[in-house]
């Protein structure tokens, strides 16, 4: 008896004008074949990925470096891509793992933090309470985005992560604590810092500002 028939992609018509198609769309026709539609993908959603890298890395190089890494695996695994997510949310997860592999290889992760007694971080979480950045009123979006981005800069790579895939990525701590290889508690208590360590930063040159 034979196996299983697998549907094969086959190449499909696509118009000149590649920019007005969903991707999709795109994704299919890759998935055939067509270099053209990959292309516009990387086109359309190349700034995300360095954005992504840049905000876990915070060196404009290094994320180049990653964000191209990204793409390779992106176009080398697309043929698995079966559409459970979007394309967008399936290549932030590509990159977020080139970049977690690289904090690995140089080591750049401590295994554990923290010794833990309570495995699901029940009592973790009564003991360390959300500490929320203080939003600078009456800054330019601009200014307060180029603040934000210079107080991520004096975070480590291990905070600077955890508060990535929890606040921008909305990665639970569990989950978070798979995908980088630590325990929940340790997830919850670089969560914490990274936030007071925000709050701290922009609650200064919030006073500062309002003081010149």
């Amino acid at each position: 008896m034979n196996g299983p028939v697998r549907a094969r992609v086959l190449p499909m018509a696509l118009p000149s004008d590649l920019s007005t198609q969903a991707d999709d769309v795109l994704v299919r026709a890759a998935q055939g074949g067509s270099l053209e539609a990959f292309e516009e993908l990387v086109a359309r959603h190349r700034d995300k990925v360095y954005a992504r890298a840049y905000m876990m890395v915070h060196n404009e190089d290094l994320a180049l470096d990653l964000a191209q890494d990204a793409w390779i695996k992106a176009w080398q695994r697309l043929a698995s891509f079966a559409g459970e997510s979007s394309f967008a949310t399936w290549l932030t997860r590509i990159t977020i793992n080139v970049v977690l592999d690289h904090l690995r290889r140089t080591k750049r992760f401590r295994v554990q933090e923290l010794p833990e007694d309570d495995e699901d971080g029940a009592a973790f979480e009564r003991l360390l309470p959300a500490v929320e950045p203080k939003r600078a009123e009456g800054l330019e979006r601009a200014e307060l985005r180029r603040q934000i981005e210079a107080a991520m800069a004096q975070l480590t790579p291990e905070h600077r992560t955890v508060l990535v895939l929890h606040e921008f990525e909305g990665m639970q701590y569990k989950e978070i604590a798979r995908t980088v290889g630590i325990s929940i508690g340790t997830v919850m208590s670089r969560l914490f810092y990274a936030r007071r360590r925000l709050a701290g930063l922009l609650g200064r040159w919030h006073r500062q500002e309002y003081e010149s």
